[in-house]
């Protein structure tokens, strides 16, 4: 059976919510929502101003806890920012993401390229604890 959506030839509404904000020496960039082929070009624009404002060395970090869904258009953005950063002298990591975001970073190999932290508190804890 069709959906509505199907029938009437509209696109679902599909929602990616972005907020940043410093802390420490790190810039956060938190998502919510879906990333995919209509969130991805919101995604990189976001990701691309907080590595400005965080010039020369950006040290951005995704909280993807609120991710429910990324696709391969929503990792390539992920991938190049992080390649952005560093040829800047900075990093993009990985915080919180959800078992099926964290199952397409391993099945691609991708977990081992992004720093990839549990969850945000890492990041405010002093070395060695």
């Amino acid at each position: 059976m069709w959906s509505a959506a199907s029938r009437t030839g509209k696109v679902p509404d599909v929602e990616l919510r972005v907020s940043s904000r410093s802390q420490g020496e790190h810039t956060i960039v938190t998502l919510a929502g879906e990333i995919d082929l209509y969130t991805a070009p919101r995604l990189e624009s976001e990701l691309l101003a907080a590595m400005r404002s965080a010039n020369p060395a950006p040290q951005v970090v995704v909280d993807m806890s609120g991710v429910e869904f990324c696709d391969s258009t929503g990792m390539n953005v992920l991938l190049a920012a992080h390649r952005e950063a560093c040829e800047q002298g900075g990093d993009l990591a990985l915080a919180a993401p959800r078992a099926p975001v964290r199952k397409i970073l391993e099945v691609t190999g991708l977990a081992s390229v992004f720093t990839v932290h549990d969850d945000l508190a890492t990041l405010t804890r002093p070395t060695g604890q």
